[in-house]
């Protein structure tokens, strides 16, 4: 965003310049009103000044949003450390990005003036499935203008409690679940952990949570109808299963706001808090993003609701680059666009469908293109069935042929389950292969590692 010459810099967390409120963030280690939150971040401003980058051991605690806040206030690029991450992990982010560990201290200081809106605020570092985790720079411009979007979209004020359990090491937990709250002003509650119990208990007005949370609040009738009173439960980081919305929808007396986005991205499509919400959907694009469909040739596709294309992104939300060896890296847009990796249908209203990763969930059999949600859906729909992933696997005559992990929580045949899914779905959608699982391997933030199940 453009700052004049007499104007200093609109500070990115807002909240904190206002008037005191007491309780405005919540953790398991302490409480802190908006202006304590304030004097400590300042102290460890003051000791990091003139840092080139930090790294945060990013555990569940008001100790973690302090030093982020402290790093933010100075202007000092932070990387959160995931508290679980192995030796291994840990070497590879600290070496790769050139981050010093932050020391908790005693320092004193006062507020430093807001840095330029343009400088780098995170680093952030992907999966790192398809190799080592990689770096994803995320400007101040760029996390205003999300939040700004965001707000907008869900009605989000200092109205508003935020509660939530999620990892302050990603984009969800940590952006939207931190940043937003001191952005907008709202209070934050931080359960420590995303339990049902701990949901129930919190006494929020709006909820973060990822697939895996919810659907276990929908298995808690108790927990879940506790948060009736609460005016927005909003899903992302992975597809919400249709049973789990509809779970949530009877439990709670409201459906899920679902919204999509990524590291590189940030938050880019959503519902809203005053319009429709369709499951196996995420809405519209928010305020100052454009997304568009591509085939495999790159050309853009006319958005028919059906046809599944590759979905690019371009606006005010979108990375610097990736961290390379000290520098920034170009991020690979083509002709200003970011290509996600992700496929989807785009309906002629604007309404998205994610299908998953190109390399995974999008399965090419017989000729036929077949987005796993789909099927997993379907699979989801036998009573039987817990959890479903589904990928394609080698086929000497289809190419691909769909293969499903499901875990079972009552008795059901391999038969019975490709016949279940054959009712309901077109005869190329059916499963050729299932196979009966005790659990499938997730990530901290809940996502199937499909990757694995090959």
């Amino acid at each position: 965003m453009p700052v004049s010459d007499n104007l200093a810099p609109v500070p990115l967390l807002t909240s904190l310049y206002g008037p005191d409120r007491a309780a405005a963030v919540t953790a398991p280690d302490a409480t802190l009103s908006r202006h304590e939150l304030l004097e400590r971040a300042s102290g460890v401003a003051a000791a990091i000044g003139g840092a080139k980058i930090i790294a945060v051991e990013a555990t569940p605690t008001a100790a973690t949003i302090v030093a982020i806040t402290g790093a933010l206030l100075a202007g000092v690029p932070v990387v959160p450390i995931p508290p679980d991450a192995g030796h291994v992990e840990r070497a590879h982010l600290l070496t790769d990005s050139g981050a010093s560990v932050f020391e908790a201290g005693d320092a004193k200081g006062d507020v430093p003036p807001e840095p330029d809106p343009a400088a780098p605020a995170l680093v952030l570092y992907t999966s790192g499935t398809t190799g080592p985790p990689k770096g994803v720079v995320v400007s101040r411009a760029a996390i205003a203008a999300d939040l700004d979007a965001l707000a907008a979209a869900w009605e989000w004020t200092e109205d508003d409690t935020l509660a939530h359990g999620l990892p302050l090491y990603h984009v969800h937990g940590l952006v939207l679940g931190v940043l937003g709250a001191l952005r907008t002003g709202s209070r934050l509650v931080h359960t420590g952990r995303p339990t049902p119990q701990a949901y129930a208990a919190a006494g929020g007005t709006l909820y973060f949570g990822v697939p895996t949370v919810w659907s276990r609040i929908a298995a808690a009738p108790a927990e879940a109808r506790a948060l009736r009173p609460a005016r927005l439960l909003v899903s992302g980081s992975a597809a919400l299963p249709v049973p789990v919305y509809e779970g949530l929808e009877k439990l709670t007396g409201q459906a899920p706001v679902e919204r999509y986005g990524m590291t590189e991205t940030l938050i880019t499509v959503s519902a809203r808090a005053d319009g429709e919400r369709r499951p196996g959907h995420v809405g519209t694009p928010v305020t100052g993003v454009e997304t568009r469909l591509v085939d495999e040739q790159g050309s853009p596709i006319e958005p028919d609701g059906v046809t599944i294309g590759h979905l690019q992104v371009r606006g005010a939300t979108l990375l610097d680059g990736y961290l390379r060896g000290g520098t920034v890296a170009p991020a690979g847009l083509v002709d200003g666009w970011y290509p996600t990796g992700d496929v989807a249908t785009i309906g002629p209203d604007g309404w998205h469908r994610i299908v998953g990763r190109a390399s995974t969930d999008l399965i090419k059999t017989g000729g036929y293109r077949v987005g796993a949600g789909e099927v997993e859906d379907a699979l989801l729909a036998h009573p039987a069935v817990q959890e479903a992933a589904v990928i394609g696997t080698p086929h000497d005559d289809l190419g691909e042929q769909i293969t499903a992990f499901v875990v079972l929580g009552s008795a059901a045949g391999e038969r019975e389950l490709i016949d279940f899914v054959a009712a309901r779905l077109a005869a190329h959608k059916r499963p050729r292969v299932i196979r009966l699982v005790g659990e499938l391997p997730r990530n901290p933030m809940g996502k199937v590692q499909k990757s694995r199940l090959r």
